[in-house]
């Protein structure tokens, strides 16, 4: 068996699928050469630059060069400019041939490790560089023997990669602390097996094992040792061996890529100035990109902690919801939530965040739950550049979600009764926040000055007062009428027993009629959430 310019698509098409099953566990993976946790969404987005320029190409010359010129220009982080210098060295290899066979591919996966580590200034054991040595060497020891079986080739090559892959941590002692693989080893094994899927026509299994969260390992640690800032830029120069030699001085993790007067650069590094005027000193610097690593590795702290119930997670259709606050995140997660968007302080997420979650999940059919009337507009976007089927039930508050939450049921039913149940119970809530002015305003009822404590029902501001619990007695006032049922009071973490306690009283004695459960959301800024049923 020969490999055409179409099936050497169709193994791209895979390997992109399977960085999006994987995105996720392969970014908790990542330790190493920080804990950023972006090598799984790095590595698909360069591999999606990859199929957007395949889309046209039909030869082997026109595939070949679609898949360099696409993860050189597509390639983002440190893993992904290591996986595009990869997949360029394949390419060289299959551009002027008419299709691959056994001895083609020997020659690609050679050129390629050479052209990785020639790439990297400092190469390090233990990392993608080693799996993908290993894999080329395995390929040169076998495949005489197998003459044109490529199918036994690959299967051995795959079998030495995931060895190497699962001896990472013997080599670098960082992933042997933290109890895990390497993350871009890992990512490339998923290549390694699109290419013995295509060949083989089996669906190959990755271990379980080898995507170990270690978000979850005991005594894993998110803190950045090394320089704090990722800087990455395109540079139009002749040669780049004077700027390599000027960022060994500065920084780490110093990746070149690239060829023909282009180039991918990437540092780690504390001199941003200096690392950008090394390649102003060379050429031609565009499209700079700066990644402080220390807020990044911060943020994937706060996102590590959601294990969605297996359920739910498995279930052909998906719901994720925006929410800020870990009692709030938990309240979502037991009512069946596949996925969480954590909205920050100020609940405002952008389409990128909604679609990385969204494209993170196995269903192809995922509810969004904005949460938030701004975000709206924002949550309908994903739907239009989402490789899945995106619904937003437009729930404009959290106490709303978690209503609409409740009508969710993932198997058995069509989606637009979903939706309809979910809207229904969405609208049958009555909510309202309690929040602080940061800045003096003029409102339908008078003046708000910075600093007073106000209540809002659906966006609208109903109610000011200097204290925190006399905002939330006027927000009981307009909101509880003495009809209702059930009032949840969701604390948040400004919120005080105090005050909680003053509104129990005033509920006891104004509205007696109405029971009142107290839950801990955790939010930020929002130290009380109000949900009327």
């Amino acid at each position: 068996m020969r490999l055409s310019a179409g099936r050497l698509k169709r193994i791209f098409e895979r390997y992109y699928d399977r960085l999006g099953e994987h995105r996720e566990a392969l970014n908790r993976l990542n330790v190493y050469p920080v804990p950023d946790g972006d090598t799984g969404t790095n590595m698909r987005l360069t591999v999606g630059a990859v199929m957007e320029a395949l889309s046209d190409a039909t030869s082997m010359d026109e595939v070949s060069a679609a898949i360099a010129h696409g993860s050189l220009m597509g390639a983002r982080g440190n893993s992904g400019v290591i996986l595009s210098q990869i997949l360029r060295g394949l390419s060289d290899t299959f551009r002027p041939l008419s299709d691959v066979g056994t001895a083609d591919l020997v020659s690609a996966l050679d050129t390629a490790s050479e052209a990785a580590y020639e790439a990297v200034l400092r190469p390090v054991e233990g990392t993608i560089l080693t799996v993908l040595r290993v894999a080329s060497e395995a390929a040169g020891e076998v495949g005489t023997a197998v003459g044109d079986d490529l199918g036994a080739m690959l299967e051995r090559v795959y079998e030495r990669a995931q060895g190497a892959l699962e001896e990472t941590p013997e080599l670098l002692p960082v992933l042997k602390q933290a109890g895990v693989v390497d993350a871009g080893g890992a990512g490339l094994l998923l290549l390694i097996g699109a290419f013995l899927e295509e060949v083989s026509g089996i669906d190959v299994i990755f271990p379980d094992r080898l995507f170990v969260d270690a978000a979850t390992v005991e005594g894993s640690t998110s803190d950045v040792g090394g320089p704090r800032y990722e800087v990455m830029y395109f540079l139009e120069a002749e040669t780049v061996d004077e700027m390599r030699r000027s960022w060994g001085e500065i920084g780490d993790s110093i990746v070149v890529v690239g060829g023909d007067g282009m180039w991918n650069c990437h540092i780690h590094t504390d001199q941003i100035g200096p690392s950008i005027e090394a390649g102003i000193a060379a050429g031609r610097v565009r499209d700079i990109r700066v990644t402080d690593l220390i807020e990044q590795a911060g943020e994937l702290a706060f996102h590590a902690g959601f294990d969605p119930i297996p359920e739910f997670y498995d279930a052909p259709i998906a719901v994720v919801p925006v929410a800020a606050g870990d009692g709030l995140v938990e309240l979502f997660r037991s009512a069946g939530a596949s996925g969480i968007v954590r909205g920050g302080q100020t609940m405002n997420p952008s389409t990128a965040d909604l679609l990385e979650v969204v494209e993170s999940l196995p269903a192809e059919t995922v509810v969004l739950l904005p949460n938030n009337k701004n975000i709206i507009p924002v949550a309908e976007q994903v739907d239009t550049i989402s490789t899945k089927r995106v619904h937003v039930v437009p729930t404009r508050s959290v106490p709303q979600g978690l209503a609409a939450m409740m009508a969710f049921l993932p198997r058995g039913v069509d989606i637009d009764s979903i939706l309809e149940g979910m809207q229904e119970e969405a609208n049958s809530v009555i909510s309202g926040e309690v929040t602080r002015a940061v800045r003096d305003a003029v409102v339908d009822f008078g003046q708000i000055r910075k600093g007073d404590w106000f209540g809002l029902v659906d966006g609208e501001i109903t109610s000011s007062a200097d204290t925190l619990d006399e905002a939330l007695i006027g927000l009981l006032e307009h909101l509880v009428d003495p009809e209702r049922e059930l009032l949840t009071l969701i604390t948040g973490d400004a919120a005080s027993g105090e005050v909680t306690g003053v509104a129990e009283r005033w509920m006891a004695d104004q509205r007696p009629g109405v029971e009142m459960e107290v839950v801990d959301g955790g939010q930020p800024l929002y130290p009380y959430y109000l949900s009327v049923e």
